[in-house]
C-alpha cells in the first residue's frame, strides 16, 4: 500500500487521538465527559478496564459502495480515533488476492491495532442440496481468507428463505418470513446444522474461530441461536450477539444469550436509523456484561444517517463510557 499526503499516518496517532477527544468533548457534552468512578479511577494493576473497542469496516459502507471507503483508509482511520482493532466486512474488501490480504494485515501492525474479527455472508437456508454446499465451500474460501490475515474469527449466517424478495421488503416484515412451500424451519434448522457440522472441523484446522449472529433467517430469535449451538455443540461454533438485530423483546433475547457470548456488535444510530433505529440502553447493556463477565471484544457497526466522520467517535465515546468492568 502506497501512503500519500491525504491519507492518515498511523505515525501520528497521538495527535489524532488528542484531536478526537476534543472533538468528543466539544460534540458529545457533559454526558459523555462525566465518567463512573470506576472508569475515572487508575487501576491499580494497571489491567484494563473495559472491554476492547472495535470499529466495522461496515460503519463507513452500509451496503452502498458509491459512498464506500477503501479498506485500508478504513483501518487507519479507526487506529487514529483510538480503537483497540479492526473488523473486516469481507464483502467490502477491494481486492481478492493474497497479496492485498497480507498488505491489511501488515498494515494493521503497522498502526498497532489487530484484525480481530471477519464478517460473511452465506445462506444454508435452500432446499438445492447443490446451492447448500456451494455456500459451504464458500464459507471455506472465507475461512482461508480469514486465515491468511491473521483473524481469528470469522462471523456466519444461517441465511434466511429470501421468501420476500429484498432486504428492504424483509425489514417492513419486521425480518419474519415463511418458508417456502413444502418446507418447514425445522428443515432450515437440519440444513443449518448439518452445513455447520461440516465447517467447524475445517474452521479449527485453520485456527479460526466461527461465530454464530443473530442475523435474521433461523438465527433471528435467541432460542434459534440457541438450537443450533446446542446441537453442533463445537468450540470453534461460538455466538456473536449483535445489539440491533433483536427488534422483539431486544433487552431480553441479548440477556438469552450474553451467557454465550464470544463476541459482541454494536449497533448506534446517530442521525437516525437507515432501517430502523432500536432505543439500545448502552447504560444497561454494560450491566449486562458485567453481571455475565463478558470481558470479550465489541466491535462497532453504526447504522446512522449521520456522516460517519463525526458519529463514529461519538459511537465510541457511548461504548467506551458504559462497557468497563
Amino acid at each position: 500500500m502506497t501512503r500519500n499526503n491525504e491519507s492518515f499516518s498511523c505515525d501520528r496517532r497521538s495527535f489524532f487521538r488528542a484531536a478526537t477527544a476534543a472533538a468528543i468533548g466539544a460534540t458529545v457534552g457533559a454526558g459523555f465527559n462525566a465518567s463512573t468512578q470506576a472508569q475515572d479511577a487508575p487501576a491499580k494493576s494497571g489491567a484494563r478496564r473495559g472491554n476492547l473497542i472495535s470499529a466495522s469496516s461496515y460503519c463507513y459502507w452500509h451496503f452502498d459502495q458509491d459512498v464506500s471507503a477503501p479498506m485500508d483508509q478504513c483501518l487507519r482511520k479507526t487506529a487514529e480515533l483510538g480503537f483497540d482493532a479492526f473488523e473486516v466486512l469481507e464483502q467490502q474488501l477491494d481486492r481478492t488476492d493474497t497479496a492485498y490480504y497480507h498488505e491489511l494485515r501488515r498494515e494493521a501492525f503497522l498502526c498497532g491495532i489487530p484484525l480481530c474479527c471477519m464478517s460473511t455472508h452465506q445462506t444454508f437456508v435452500r432446499p438445492s442440496a447443490d446451492e447448500r454446499k456451494r455456500n459451504v465451500e464458500k464459507t471455506k474460501r472465507s475461512i482461508d481468507v480469514a486465515n491468511e490475515m491473521g483473524i481469528p474469527t470469522l462471523r456466519v449466517n444461517t441465511g434466511r428463505w429470501d421468501s420476500w424478495g429484498s432486504f428492504d421488503a424483509l425489514m417492513e416484515h419486521r425480518g419474519i418470513e415463511k418458508p417456502l412451500e413444502g418446507y418447514t424451519d425445522d428443515d432450515a434448522f437440519g440444513w443449518c446444522i448439518a452445513a455447520f457440522e461440516e465447517l467447524v472441523p475445517y474452521a479449527e484446522s485453520r485456527g479460526v474461530m466461527l461465530c454464530l449472529e443473530n442475523h435474521w433467517g433461523m438465527a433471528r430469535t435467541a432460542a434459534g441461536m440457541i438450537r443450533i449451538l446446542d446441537a453442533v455443540d463445537s468450540p470453534w461454533l461460538g455466538c456473536m450477539v449483535d445489539t440491533g438485530n433483536f427488534l422483539d423483546d431486544t433487552m431480553e433475547q441479548i440477556e438469552a444469550l450474553m451467557p454465550r457470548a464470544n463476541f459482541v456488535q454494536a449497533k448506534t444510530y446517530f442521525g437516525g436509523g437507515v432501517w430502523y433505529e432500536l432505543p439500545l440502553d448502552y447504560v444497561e447493556i454494560g450491566e449486562l456484561f458485567r453481571k455475565y463477565n463478558y470481558r470479550g471484544y465489541v466491535s462497532l457497526e453504526f447504522e446512522g444517517r449521520e456522516d460517519p466522520d463525526t458519529a463514529v467517535p461519538k459511537s465510541l465515546a457511548l461504548l467506551r463510557e458504559n462497557l468497563y468492568f
